[in-house]
């Protein structure tokens, strides 16, 4: 289950938010697909979990929007994990148009649990 937390820019237009709330569950979920994790294409609750924050007056970046992807470790994940942020970073750049993105994909061991 990746957690997914998307810092954007105040002034980045609610349309683009909008839409990368609509394509970040199913392009994320295709970023970590792995056999030990398959991806079916039916996304159910708890699968991704997508957090949006807008930039403080405290925070420093020159990115409009930054997109961090939280899944566990595995060694399969892990081989093409350049390949892999590589893509979702132009899946997202597709929805964002002009802006700059940044996409960064951590694979940390860990589990998870849910009710």
């Amino acid at each position: 289950m990746p957690l997914v937390d998307i810092t954007y820019a105040p002034d980045l237009p609610h349309e683009v938010l909008r839409k990368l709330a609509e394509m970040l569950p199913h392009a994320v979920s295709v970023a970590v697909e792995c056999p030990e994790e398959p991806y079916d294409g039916d996304l159910r609750p708890g699968d991704v979990e997508l957090r949006f924050r807008a930039r403080g007056p405290f925070d420093i970046s020159e990115m409009d929007v930054v997109v961090e992807v939280r899944s566990k470790w595995t060694e399969s994940r892990a081989e093409n994990r350049q390949e892999r942020v590589d893509d979702l970073c132009g899946a997202v750049e597709e929805v964002t148009g002009p802006a700059q993105v940044g996409v960064y994909l951590s694979l940390p061991v860990a589990a998870w649990s849910q009710s």
